[in-house]
C-alpha cells in the first residue's frame, strides 16, 4: 500500500483552500498518495488527522504571524492567515511526537521552526545588516536561481550526494534562531539558513527553495528529495500495518 502524505493547503481567500498541484504531481511522482488537508484550529482534531497520515508536507503560501514567536508585526509583514498557523503547529507537533516524516518546503520550514521552538525574520531585507542576494528572484518558478552549499554528512548531503547546487528562491522572510534539537544543513552564500533537520527525528527537514516545481523539469536534487521523504513515509506505513 502507498504511504498517505498529508499536503497542507493555503487560504486564497478567507472560504477558499489552495494547493499548487506541483506539490500533488510530485508526490505522486515519487509513489505516494497525497491528501489535501483543510486548516483546522481544533488541536484534537489535527492530533486525529496526524493519526491517519504516514507522512506530512508543509507546503509554502504567506507570512507568518510574529506573535507566535513574540514578536509584534515588522512593517515589512505580508499577509497572515492564523488559522493556517495554529493548524500546522498543532499538527507538526503531533507528527514530530509520533517520529512520522516531515518535509516542509519555503514558508513551511518557517513554521516548522516556529513549531519546535525557534523564531524567524519577518523581513531579511530590511532586518538583517548586509548585503543579501536576490531571494525572490524574477524567473520561472522552476529556474534554479543561486547555490547552496550543504553541510557533509547531513541527511540533505546523504540524499543528494552533493555539497553545492542550484536552488529556486521565493520568500522574503527566513529562520533566524533555529529551534533546539534541530541542526543547519544548507546555506546560500550570504549566510541564510537553506535547509535544516532534526537531530531527534529520522526524516525532519527544512528547506527555504521550492522543490516541488522543479521535479517536472527533471531537476535530480529535487526528486531525490521527494523520493528520500516519499520512502520514508512508506516505512511507516510499513510500521503501523505491522502493529494493527
Amino acid at each position: 500500500m502507498k504511504p498517505i502524505i498529508g499536503v497542507t493547503s493555503s487560504f486564497k481567500d478567507e472560504r477558499t483552500m489552495s494547493v499548487s498541484y506541483d506539490n500533488i504531481d510530485s508526490i505522486t511522482a515519487a509513489g505516494g498518495v497525497p491528501l489535501v488537508l483543510p486548516n483546522l484550529t481544533d488541536k484534537g482534531q489535527a492530533e486525529q488527522i496526524a493519526a491517519q497520515l504516514d507522512g506530512l508536507l508543509v507546503t509554502g503560501g504567506g507570512d507568518i504571524d510574529p506573535t507566535l514567536f513574540g514578536e509584534e508585526p515588522h512593517p515589512g509583514l505580508g499577509v497572515i492567515t492564523p488559522a493556517r498557523d495554529v493548524f500546522e503547529i498543532n499538527l507538526i507537533r503531533e507528527m514530530m511526537k509520533e517520529g512520522k516524516p516531515v518535509l516542509a518546503i519555503c514558508r513551511g520550514c518557517q513554521i516548522l521552526n516556529i513549531a519546535a521552538g525557534g523564531d524567524m525574520y519577518q523581513d531579511i531585507y530590511s532586518q538583517i545588516g548586509r548585503q543579501l542576494l536576490q531571494h525572490s528572484q524574477k524567473a520561472p518558478r522552476s529556474h534554479a536561481s543561486h547555490y547552496i552549499n550543504v553541510a557533509e554528512g547531513s541527511l540533505l548531503n546523504q540524499i543528494t550526494n552533493l555539497e553545492k547546487y542550484k536552488v529556486n528562491s521565493y520568500h522574503h522572510q527566513a529562520v533566524r534562531n533555529l529551534a533546539p534539537g534541530f541542526y543547519i544543513s544548507a546555506c546560500s552564500s550570504d549566510g541564510i539558513t537553506e535547509a535544516f533537520e532534526s537531530r531527534e527525528h529520522p526524516f525532519v527537514i527544512g528547506v527555504q527553495w521550492h522543490p516541488e516545481c522543479m521535479t517536472a523539469s527533471g531537476d535530480q536534487p529535487s526528486l531525490l528529495l521527494f523520493g528520500a521523504f516519499v520512502e520514508a513515509s512508506a516505512q511507516t506505513n510499513k510500521r503501523q500495518q505491522t502493529t494493527v
